[in-house]
């Protein structure tokens, strides 16, 4: 039963914050409309990424961040044990899909170096350390 609950972690924490990170990049294309540009055209937004003012890039370094700090919460919370390491897991599996992203839609170098940086990995350790805090008061 352990070792679903775990696998449960993942899926769950993967869910939970992939949710989050949709629900806040479709809040920035509302708040920050690119004029003339579907965000759902990969090759538009391309094209227009490197050209875009700083504006335009927060709701997506917020989406990757607050995505993976919940996902982590999520798995840690869920986690039967080692909830550190499970937490950590999914900002392992969102730096991936980040990464990804940094290739698909190449935007500026600052925006890239600090995603990679700091909205996966660091996110995951603090979402980690509040499923810890958390798990501990039951």
């Amino acid at each position: 039963m352990k070792i679903i609950r775990n696998i449960l972690a993942v899926i769950v924490g993967w869910i939970g914050g992939s949710a989050v990170n949709m629900g806040l990049i479709m809040t920035g294309h509302s708040v920050f409309p690119i004029e003339g540009i579907d965000p759902n055209d990969m090759e538009a937004l391309a094209a227009v990424m490197p050209t875009l003012e700083a504006e335009y890039f927060i709701f997506p370094f917020l989406a990757h961040a607050l995505g993976t700090l919940v996902g982590a919460i999520i798995a840690g919370l869920i986690a039967v044990n080692h909830k550190m390491k499970f937490s950590l897991s999914i900002g392992f599996l969102f730096l991936i899909g980040g990464i990804a992203v940094n290739y698909l839609l190449p935007g500026p170098i600052w925006f890239g170096a600090l995603d990679i940086i700091i909205a996966y990995i660091p996110m995951a350790w603090i979402g980690g350390k509040i499923a810890l805090k958390l798990s501990s008061r039951n």
